[in-house]
C-alpha cells in the first residue's frame, strides 16, 4: 500500500521523487518500493521523522506499537503523521505516540498506483482543518477521498480497501465464462476488465442508482436478465454483501488486537 501510494503521489505531481523517503526492516520490500517510486531508503523511522513532516505509518496493525514506541521521542507539533494502518484507532495511535504529533487515520486502496483509489479519512488529536485539507488533497489526488468518523472507518476498509480483491475476483470469474463460451483467454479478460471498468464509469459519472442502470440493459426475457437469474440463484449479491461484512468485521478485530499489542 505505501508502495502503490507514493507511486500514486509522484504520477499526481503531488511530491517529487528526491522528497520520497521510506524505512522498512524487510530488505526486499525497501528494494521494491525504491524501484517502483524512486524513493530513498533509509535504515529507521527515526530518520524519516528527522528529514519529513508528513509522515505515513503504512505498517501492518499487529506492527503499529512497536512501530510508535519507536517513532515516540523523535515527533512533535510540526509532524504530520498519517496512519494507513486498517483497524488502529486514533485513540492508540494517541497513547503511543503522546501529545506531540498531529494524527490522522486514513484507509485507502491499491488502486490509487493508478490515479483510481477510493479513500476514507478521519481527523484526530491535533489535527488542524488545513491538515484535513491536505489530507484530502493527497488522497484525492490519486483517486477519490471522503471524511467519515472514524466509527465508520472499519466499514471502509471492509468495502473498498478490500473490495479491490473482490472485484478482481470478479473479473477472473467473467473471464473465465467467456473462455467458458469459447473466447480467447486474453480477449476473454481484457472485455471482462474493461466492462467492470466502463460499468463503474457509468455510475460515477451518471450519478444514477446502479439498479437503475442495469434495468436499462435488461430486456424483457432477454440475455441479461438471464444471465441475472443466474447470479441471484447462485446468492452472488447475498456473498457480496457478506465478503464487505467479513471483512469489515476482520477490520476491527485487527483493530483490538493492536490495542493489546499482540
Amino acid at each position: 500500500m505505501a508502495t502503490a501510494l507514493a507511486r500514486g503521489l509522484v504520477t499526481a505531481g503531488l511530491a517529487t521523487k528526491d522528497r520520497i523517503i521510506a524505512a522498512d526492516p524487510v530488505s526486499a520490500a525497501c528494494e521494491q518500493f525504491a524501484q517502483t517510486t524512486g524513493g530513498r531508503i533509509v535504515a529507521t523511522n527515526c530518520e524519516v521523522a528527522a528529514a519529513a513532516k508528513v509522515l505515513f505509518l503504512a505498517v501492518k496493525p499487529q506492527q503499529m506499537t512497536a512501530a510508535l514506541a519507536e517513532l515516540r521521542e523523535h515527533l512533535t507539533a510540526d509532524h504530520l503523521v498519517i496512519s494507513i494502518a486498517a483497524g488502529v484507532p486514533l485513540a492508540a495511535m494517541a497513547a503511543g505516540l503522546g501529545s506531540g504529533p498531529r494524527l490522522v487515520r486514513v484507509m485507502p486502496n491499491t488502486p490509487c498506483l493508478v490515479g483510481s483509489g477510493a479513500s476514507g479519512y478521519c481527523l484526530g488529536p491535533g489535527a488542524t482543518p488545513a491538515d484535513g485539507e491536505l489530507v484530502g488533497k493527497l488522497f484525492g489526488a490519486v483517486g477519490r477521498a471522503y471524511a467519515v468518523s472514524e466509527i465508520l472507518l472499519d466499514a471502509v476498509t471492509g468495502l473498498s480497501g478490500s473490495g479491490p480483491a473482490f472485484v478482481y475476483l470478479m473479473i477472473e470469474a467473467l473471464s473465465d465464462g467467456g473462455v467458458r463460451a469459447g473466447l480467447p483467454r486474453d480477449i476473454a479478460l481484457a472485455l471482462a476488465a474493461q466492462t467492470v471498468r466502463g460499468a463503474a464509469e457509468m455510475v460515477l459519472v451518471t450519478g444514477e442508482h446502479p439498479a437503475v442502470l442495469k434495468d436499462a440493459v435488461t430486456s424483457p426475457g432477454g440475455t441479461t436478465i438471464a444471465g441475472l437469474a443466474a447470479l441471484e440463484s447462485g446468492g452472488a449479491r447475498a456473498a457480496m454483501i457478506a465478503a464487505v461484512e467479513a471483512a469489515t468485521r476482520r477490520s476491527a478485530e485487527l483493530g483490538t488486537l493492536a490495542n493489546q499489542g499482540k
